[in-house]
């Protein structure tokens, strides 16, 4: 067998009545173990993410309107105005429009990034195959040159 061969060999060998196991397989095991369970937790997280982000955004709205609701129960009480002149009330409504626009860009933004960043993990997930190919073929080249041949011996 040559050294070559050795070094790419993945198989138990036995020492000494000793059976051990070939690092890159225990490595294998180990790696596949590690990312199954990292693939479980996703959809906990996710599931989890987004009933914190529905709880959130629930509790401003109703600590928003609750304090509307007590400014609209004060001014009632104490016998204050509660007219607002058109003109103002057309800032405020161009201001809300404003908010949800930018608002509207700036999601697209990320949900445009977001997809660009999956897209590039999955061209880099495609491509590792032919990287490792690749760097097998070079590691093949520099193992041919620096291995001794047995027949000039």
């Amino acid at each position: 067998m040559s050294e070559t061969e050795q070094i790419t060999k993945n198989e138990e060998t036995t020492k000494s009545d000793r059976t051990t196991t070939d690092i890159f397989a225990v490595y294998d095991e180990n790696v596949d173990k590690y990312f199954d369970n990292v693939e479980k937790s996703i959809s906990k997280y996710s599931q989890t993410i987004e009933e914190l982000q529905q709880e959130y955004l629930q509790t401003c709205e109703n600590v928003t309107k609750a304090a509307l609701s007590l400014q609209k129960e004060f001014l009632k009480k104490t016998g204050w105005s509660t007219d607002f002149p058109e003109v103002t009330q057309k800032v405020f409504q161009d201001t809300t429009d404003g908010f949800v626009k930018a608002r509207s860009v700036r999601d697209q933004v990320i949900l445009a990034t977001i997809d660009t960043a999956k897209q590039n993990i999955k061209i880099w997930n495609d491509n590792a195959k032919t990287f490792a190919d690749l760097n097998r073929n070079i590691l093949q080249s520099w193992l041919s040159v620096f291995t001794v041949s047995k027949t000039n011996e």
